[in-house]
């Protein structure tokens, strides 16, 4: 299958580009900058300038693909030098449109679009893909909850052969995510969100791209599924192992609460896709 990833040189591009080459696929990386793209060109696939924002190139490094895969985010500290949460919010609302214009117009009949779980974050109890997020007000992560379910809402409404992979908090090589936090263990700054009593759910990167690559081989048509690992984690509880790993003081509570609770559940992914995930929990995926 010739298949198209926007955001290849992110981290999550970074995992799934070389998956995809192994299983045959001619892959093609659509980038802002070609110059920064060595990793797909290492792996074999073929890399094109596109800009979410202009049609124009999206349409024409689309030409002749089959599924357009896209991961392209605005995360502070991505490649894109242009990551905030509001960047993030406005690629979300602004360009996934484009992206579906531009995906008509190349004549690409399917689209995969990484999405966020928290969409459907539901506090105490485990949810799954049916479960709705009201997020109202100016809460932490409200306006980014928003934006992907207008994000989501685009995509099912686009008249494409559409699918949705809800991914969970990303960690593992590459994110920065557990980099920062024994950091900030070892150097006694490692603080809880609020009390750490809120759950959260977490993938590892590697799994993210897994799975990804076994939703193209089992492809989930028109559905929305959740990848996560299989234990969601209290922060006091996740935060805890990390300063145990780092012989540091436990973590102190106090800290910004960035995302309401969220405690997801994975079996639809799991049933769906032939696929689990190598790093079932966080204690698996820190080992050291």
């Amino acid at each position: 299958m010739k298949v198209a990833v926007l955001g290849a040189n992110g981290v999550y591009g970074r995992h799934l580009v070389p998956r995809l080459v192994a299983a045959g696929h001619d892959v093609r990386a659509l980038v802002r900058r070609p110059e920064t793209t060595l990793a797909a060109r290492a792996c074999g696939a073929e890399v094109r300038q596109a800009d979410i924002y202009d049609a124009g190139s999206l349409e024409t490094a689309l030409a002749g693909s089959d599924l357009c895969i896209n991961v392209a985010t605005a995360v502070p500290g991505g490649p894109s030098g242009r990551g905030s949460p509001a960047a993030n919010d406005r690629l979300r609302r602004e360009g996934v449109p484009l992206l579906i214009e531009a995906c008509r117009r190349a004549g690409v009949a399917r689209l995969l679009q990484q999405g966020i779980c928290w969409v459907g974050a539901a506090g105490e109890e485990p949810a799954d893909e049916s479960h709705r997020f009201e997020a109202v007000g100016e809460g932490p992560g409200m306006a980014s909850i928003r934006a992907a379910q207008a994000m989501e809402e685009a995509v099912r409404a686009c008249g494409l052969d559409w699918a949705i992979l809800r991914g969970a908090l990303f960690y593992g090589p590459g994110t920065g995510a557990e980099d920062g936090w024994f950091a900030q263990a070892q150097a006694g700054e490692f603080v809880l969100p609020g009390d750490g009593s809120d759950f959260a759910t977490f993938v590892h990167i590697a799994d993210m791209a897994a799975a990804t690559a076994a939703a193209v081989e089992r492809w989930p048509s028109r559905q929305v599924l959740i990848v996560a690992d299989d234990t969601p984690v209290r922060w006091r509880d996740l935060f805890g192992h990390v300063a145990a790993l780092t012989g540091a003081e436990p973590p102190r509570a106090g800290g910004p609460v960035r995302f309401p609770a969220f405690r997801m559940s994975n079996g639809l992914a799991k049933g769906m896709l032939g696929w689990a995930p190598r790093y079932p929990d966080y204690r698996a995926g820190l080992a050291r």
